[in-house]
C-alpha cells in the first residue's frame, strides 16, 4: 500500500498582516501583528489560557517539578491569571484526581482579577506591612511555592527598567522569606543586566539550588529570564558566603 502523497498545502499557518490604521502608530501595528502570529498566543486561545505567559510556568514546572499535587501556591501579581490556571491543574486544586492530595492556589494583585476556578484571588498590595500575615491566614499556613511574573512599568530607559524590576523581584523575595515553608520554591521573572548580583547571592544563601533559565515560551528578543530557587533553608542571617548550588541546570547560567 503506497503512502499518501501531500503537497503540503494547509499544513502551514498563514501569516497575518496588519495594515496601519489611521491614528495607530507603526509600533502598535507591529506589536499587533506579532501577537496575531505568535504561536503561543494562538495556542493559549485554543487551550483556554488567559495569556501566552501560562506556557512559561508550564515549561519551568515541566523542568523542575515544583507544582506538586497538594502544594500551597502563592502567585504574586497574578493578573490576568494564566499562571494561576496552570497551578490549579498541577497542584490538583479542584480535586479532579481523587488519588492525589488537593492543593491550594492563592493569587494576589493590585488590580481586580476575574475569578479563576480552583483559585482564591485577592486584591492586595503584597508590599503592605500585614500582607504576609493575610496570605498565611488565607492559606491556613505557609506556602510551598511563591511565584511571580511581575514586571515594573516600562520607562523606555533600559537601565532604569532593569533596576526597577530587580527591586520588584527583591521585594517579592523578601515576601517569600516571610511566607515560604522550609524546602519551598521561589520562582520569579528577572531581566538580564548585571545589577542583580546581590539578589543572586541572597538566593544562593537561602536556597539549596538556584537556576537562571529562559524557557522556550520567552520571546527570543526579550531580555527576561526566570530564577527558580529550590529548597528554602529558612532565612539565613546576613553575612557569610552562600552555599547554594547556583545554575545547577546545564542549560542555565548566571544572568548578565
Amino acid at each position: 500500500m503506497s503512502e499518501k502523497q501531500t503537497s503540503g498545502r494547509g499544513q502551514r499557518e498563514l501569516r497575518v498582516r496588519v495594515k496601519t490604521a489611521k491614528g495607530r502608530k507603526l509600533s502598535s501595528t507591529l506589536w499587533l501583528e506579532r501577537q496575531l502570529n505568535d504561536p503561543y498566543v494562538i495556542r493559549a486561545k485554543k487551550e483556554g489560557y488567559r495569556g501566552r505567559a501560562a506556557y512559561k510556568i508550564l515549561e519551568l514546572d515541566d523542568k523542575y517539578g515544583f507544582l506538586k499535587p497538594g502544594a500551597r501556591v502563592v502567585d504574586l501579581g497574578c493578573a490576568p491569571g494564566g499562571w494561576c490556571q496552570v497551578a490549579v491543574a498541577r497542584v490538583n486544586a479542584l480535586g479532579q484526581n481523587p488519588k492525589k492530595p488537593v492543593g491550594t492556589v492563592l493569587g494576589v494583585d493590585l488590580q481586580e482579577v476575574e475569578a479563576i476556578s480552583g483559585a482564591e484571588i485577592h486584591q492586595l498590595d503584597f508590599l503592605a506591612d500585614d500582607a504576609d500575615a493575610k496570605v498565611k491566614g488565607w492559606l491556613g499556613g505557609r506556602a510551598d511555592v511563591v511565584m511571580s511574573d511581575m514586571a515594573a512599568a516600562a520607562s523606555g530607559h533600559k537601565a532604569t527598567d532593569h533596576l526597577r524590576i530587580v527591586a520588584l523581584v527583591e521585594a517579592a523575595l523578601a515576601f517569600a522569606f516571610d511566607v515560604l515553608e522550609d524546602d519551598g520554591t521561589f520562582v520569579a521573572k528577572v531581566l538580564a543586566g548585571g545589577a542583580e548580583q546581590q539578589m543572586q547571592t541572597m538566593l544562593k544563601k537561602n536556597f539549596k539550588k538556584v537556576a537562571n533559565v529562559k524557557p522556550p515560551a520567552s520571546r527570543a528578543d526579550s531580555s527576561e529570564k526566570f530564577v527558580v530557587a529550590m529548597g528554602f533553608r529558612g532565612r539565613q542571617v546576613e553575612g557569610g558566603e552562600g552555599q547554594g548550588d547556583a545554575a545547577d541546570d546545564p542549560d542555565a547560567g548566571p544572568l548578565g
